[in-house]
């Protein structure tokens, strides 16, 4: 089992964590957020979180809340992320706009970026100079511009048509273009793309835990999960593959992914964690990922 947390992100800072909340940078601005994970007591006081921070979220049910404003700054902004490559350098930037929204999230999720390094490799290493990749379950695309920055033929599918609209403006300010967008309920879709024959180099699936496709269709990670899968397996492309699980969920082990992947070479199993600047390691979820790519290459 492997621990992975970025390294060399300089627009975003985990500063602590503890009391079921983090304290966070992004770029010049830093914010308070539940995090149902940390369970322990922060390294530094709640009266230095709030000197520090520009604004923290207030929850007002298990879903939503409101942002209570400790500093003036903007409701929208811009951070960066520098994509590197098998070497560790840093190829090329992707940008995000990042938004206060009612249900705590801001646009992005940077323990990811350990996986945007390796789809970007994994892409560039390729035969196929155009891979075709699938991101499921895609968000505001991290997965997805990382794919497209190595030149792959990407779809990007999510349920909620707003947080396309949001990756599409990302792609926008990272000067990208021709990502295929699709609104629609992942399990609906692969069925579809599986009994069209259809096949990819790359698959990507950042699954909630709880969710509802377009026309209502329930999501449950635990009970639908694995049936998942066996879907996503047939739409691989026989030669050259990756392919990346993510999932957060409490008490989810990396042993049931790993068990979900089986079978698979270069398969790595274990936790993304984001490191603290107080020195805590908050574990932000589990994953799987593999990649094959043709010998020689």
């Amino acid at each position: 089992m492997e621990l992975l947390s970025p390294s060399n992100f300089p627009d975003y800072e985990l500063i602590d964590c503890g009391n079921f909340e983090k304290l966070e940078r992004f770029g010049q601005y830093i914010t308070i957020r539940p995090e149902p994970q940390a369970l322990w007591d922060p390294v530094m006081t709640q009266r230095d979180w709030e000197k520090k921070a520009h604004i923290k979220f207030v929850p007002n049910s298990s879903s939503s809340g409101t942002w209570k404003r400790l500093k003036d700054m903007p409701d929208r902004w811009v951070i960066k992320y520098g994509l590197k490559d098998g070497s560790g350098k840093v190829d090329t930037n992707i940008s995000f706009r990042l938004a206060l929204t009612s249900f705590k999230h801001v646009g992005i999720f940077p323990e990811q970026a350990v996986n945007w390094d390796y789809i970007y490799t994994s892409c560039l290493r390729m035969s196929n100079p155009k891979p075709k990749v699938l991101n499921l379950f895609a968000y505001t695309g991290g997965a997805t511009l990382a794919a497209k920055a190595a030149n792959a033929d990407v779809i990007h599918l999510d349920s909620i048509k707003q947080v396309v609209s949001w990756a599409n403006e990302n792609m926008e300010l990272s000067a990208l273009d021709n990502i295929r967008w699709l609104v629609e309920d992942a399990m609906t879709f692969v069925k579809k793309e599986v009994r069209r024959g259809k096949k990819y180099n790359g698959i990507i699936l950042d699954p909630p835990a709880y969710g509802h496709g377009t026309d209502g269709q329930k999501w449950k990670l635990e009970e639908m999960i694995n049936e998942m899968m066996h879907h996503v397996f047939d739409l691989l492309d026989d030669e050259e593959r990756f392919l990346i699980l993510n999932t957060y969920s409490l008490g989810f082990s990396s042993l049931v992914v790993e068990n979900m992947l089986k079978g698979y070479k270069d398969l790595h199993t274990g936790e993304l964690y984001l490191d603290s600047t107080s020195g805590l390691k908050l574990p932000l979820g589990v994953f799987g990922r593999f990649c094959h790519i043709k010998a020689g290459l």
